[in-house]
């Protein structure tokens, strides 16, 4: 894998969300990229352009931050958190004015300088817990188990 390969998950938080470089998708992804998230799976920039639009329709002040870098073989795994204002309906729900600090896990698998493939994880239920004001659910590790669970 060369340095350019390596630091590709880096550029591509840096162009696409830091910079909101929509044309950015396209430089860096492969028309035929396969992109799995959440049990579905979408193809190419054209597949990942409507969450580009969703969540920039949704949020302002926007500004992901890479933590993490690692490669092996032809992958590359980038931790990131992503910290913004909900400040538009891009979500179907009414803006809320409330900042969010989400975090997420992607894998990238490379080839001749673009993603081929990616796996992504990220916390979209403790965004929407921020958003809607809700304590965060059980399902956190550090989340303590209702009174009514321990016994």
């Amino acid at each position: 894998m060369t340095g350019q390969d390596r630091n590709l998950g880096t550029r591509w938080f840096d162009e696409v969300w830091n910079k909101g470089r929509r044309e950015a998708i396209a430089e860096m992804l492969a028309p035929d990229a396969v992109l799995h998230e959440g049990g579905l799976d979408s193809v190419g920039p054209e597949g990942f352009y409507p969450l580009f639009d969703r969540i920039r329709n949704a949020f302002s002040q926007i500004q992901t931050t890479v933590h993490d870098t690692f490669a092996e073989g032809d992958r590359i795994c980038i931790r990131w958190s992503f910290q913004a204002k909900h400040s538009g309906p891009g979500l179907g729900i009414p803006p809320s004015g409330k900042n969010v600090d989400v975090t997420g896990i992607t894998i990238m698998r490379i080839d001749s300088g673009k993603a081929v493939e990616g796996w992504q994880n990220w916390d979209m239920l403790g965004m929407l817990d921020q958003i809607r004001g809700g304590a965060k659910a059980p399902t956190y590790v550090g989340v303590p188990s209702p009174a009514s669970m321990i016994g």
